[in-house]
């Protein structure tokens, strides 16, 4: 019994004291919009999950997270060759292909921009079987589909022990409507 009375003194006592707070009377409104003044610099290109971690050199992802797009072909697109020859099995001789019958100057020409396309006027997704980098769903199985892309070979088959990252689903379900993402867990 004097548990639960020290308890209801301790909740009357805290509801009193919010209650009686003068810090609510001067109705000050603080300005919620982000703040954009400053100077800021981009951290990491990440238009396609995992290329960047994968293909770029560690001694070069700065020089890489600060090279405009348009320019990252030029300047990265040998390094990417190099690392994609050297990492899969895939590309081990010339001539080598994967499932979109690209070669590994053709394909890693197409990572070293690391942009994420959106097709305009057809189906957005980042593979379903037929339409292949037109931009991305959220439920679409992007590191699936570049391991399928970088060990897989032409027709998706060679080396199925690198061929998947063996994650199914989200932990959560999509919401039905905006913002679309899960609340946290």
């Amino acid at each position: 019994m004097k548990t639960i009375k020290n308890i209801s003194v301790a909740f009357a006592l805290s509801f009193l004291a919010f209650n009686c707070s003068s810090d609510d009377d001067n109705n000050i409104v603080e300005n919620m919009e982000p703040d954009f003044s400053g100077t800021f610099m981009q951290q990491d290109q990440m238009g396609r999950p995992a290329v960047n971690t994968v293909f770029v050199s560690g001694s070069s992802k700065d020089d890489f997270n600060v090279t405009i797009p348009s320019e990252q072909n030029a300047a990265f697109q040998s390094m990417f060759q190099a690392n994609l020859e050297g990492l899969s099995p895939a590309f081990a001789n010339a001539g080598d292909k994967n499932a979109l019958q690209q070669d590994a100057a053709t394909f890693t020409g197409l990572l070293a921009t690391d942009v994420l396309n959106v097709s305009l006027d057809g189906t957005t997704t980042f593979y379903d079987g037929t339409n292949v980098l037109t931009g991305r769903n959220l439920t679409d199985d992007v590191i699936t589909v570049e391991l399928l892309l970088i060990f897989g070979g032409e027709d998706f088959t060679e080396n199925p022990q690198f061929s998947n990252d063996n994650v199914s689903a989200n932990d959560k379900d999509f919401l039905p409507s905006f913002p679309y993402l899960a609340s946290p867990w």
